[in-house]
């Protein structure tokens, strides 16, 4: 078996119930204390070294994608709700709205400074702590 077919195989393996691949967390919907839907996970940011999801990125706002805001949200932010199908955070619109964000072109937001302010926002430890 070839190299490409392991990974389109690997790629239609169905999760656990504690495994999720990365792109069925992308363009996972979030939601409010309320239930209210408040923007989507556009990618998820893993810390290198240890290997740990450390951020989601939010994108809400604009239309059909196009305008989006991007917000960097610490993982630990978010709890799965299976009855939503989707992320629940314990922070509004209006507070994410006036988090963190950055340009999606902007690789050099990720730094610790930036990472701390984000953290801080948001009223948890960083994730390098």
């Amino acid at each position: 078996m070839a190299y490409d077919d392991i990974r389109k195989s690997d790629a239609s393996i169905k999760e656990t119930h504690d495994l999720i691949a990365s792109d069925k967390v992308e363009g996972t919907k979030v939601y409010d204390p309320r239930g209210e839907h408040i923007g989507s996970i556009e990618r998820i940011l893993v810390e290198k070294r240890s290997g740990k999801v450390s951020y989601a990125v939010l994108s809400f706002g604009g239309f059909l994608g196009i305008g989006n805001d991007h917000y960097p949200l610490p993982w630990s932010k978010l709890n799965y709700d299976e009855s939503l199908g989707g992320y629940r955070v314990d922070i509004t619109k209006e507070q994410l709205e006036g988090a963190p964000k950055y340009d999606r072109e902007d690789d050099a937001y990720w730094n610790q400074e930036n990472g701390r302010r984000v953290h801080d926002y948001y009223g948890v430890a960083p994730y390098w702590i």
